[in-house]
């Protein structure tokens, strides 16, 4: 099974060998402006990233097309991504999620088990009209 946590060349979205847009797919940053960055440092005289772009395009593993297939829900896409990027941040979000549906869940079963319960006061009320 592949690992959405993994960087992968994204052959599908790719102009030469996928590095560019798998890099925008691991970091959540638009491809172009990553294009743009790799060809103006080339430009530049930073001539060890046209190096380092065959060596990645060619050592990397293309993405598994299942992985494909999750890229339909744009929630998901950006939790994978923002988890790849800043783990320990993604935990602490989730974490935080269920702490405050937990919270919700006490107050509404603090409200309903209560006897005080204005909706069961309304209850007897009508019952007994």
């Amino acid at each position: 099974m592949a690992r959405r946590t993994g960087f992968y060349l994204d052959k599908r979205n790719a102009k030469f060998l996928g590095v560019c847009a798998g890099i925008a797919d691991y970091t959540g940053i638009d491809v172009l402006w990553i294009r743009v960055a790799m060809v103006s440092g080339t430009l530049l005289g930073a001539g060890f990233l046209v190096l380092l772009y065959l060596v990645i395009g060619f050592m990397a593993e293309a993405k598994p097309a299942e992985l494909y297939a999750g890229e339909v829900n744009p929630e998901d896409r950006a939790f994978w991504q923002k988890t790849r990027v800043a783990p320990g941040r993604s935990i602490r979000e989730v974490r935080s999620s269920f702490r405050d549906i937990d919270r919700r869940l006490r107050d509404i079963e603090a409200s309903v088990t209560s006897k005080n319960n204005r909706l069961a006061q309304e209850i007897d009320e009508l019952r007994h009209s």
